[in-house]
């Protein structure tokens, strides 16, 4: 790592788990309901290996948790994790925040520049 590179954030990972338009279906999907991996794909029209390679990038970043029914240990159910999303919120609103008080205070210097001009 170089001496400028910053170590990944958890927001860095769910961020980019979110960058693939396929992964971002798939977690509005969970948002409605757990579902297998199977399931996943086929209303993905996706290949089970694309499946399986994105539910790893995604349980990896924290955003999908997988169980296992006790009826079969073969089968893996996929849900959605939502207080990692809850994660993500709460940085957005923190940037929110942060352009927002910029925008205000750059509003401020530009009426006291045209107060100043009016004088």
């Amino acid at each position: 790592m170089s001496a400028t590179a910053k170590p990944k954030t958890d927001v860095d990972a769910v961020l980019a788990a979110l960058a693939d338009p396929a992964r971002r279906r798939a977690v509005e999907l969970l948002g409605e309901a757990p579902r297998r991996a199977g399931e996943l794909a086929e209303l993905l029209a996706l290949p089970a290996p694309a499946m399986s390679r994105h539910l790893r990038t995604l349980k990896e970043s924290g955003l999908v948790a997988e169980t296992h029914p006790e009826f079969d240990a073969r089968v893996r159910v996929y849900a959605l994790n939502s207080e990692r999303l809850g994660d993500l919120k709460d940085w957005l609103a923190k940037a929110e925040r942060g352009w927002s008080d910029q925008l205000a205070s750059f509003a401020r210097h530009i009426q006291k520049k045209q107060a100043a001009k009016r004088k």
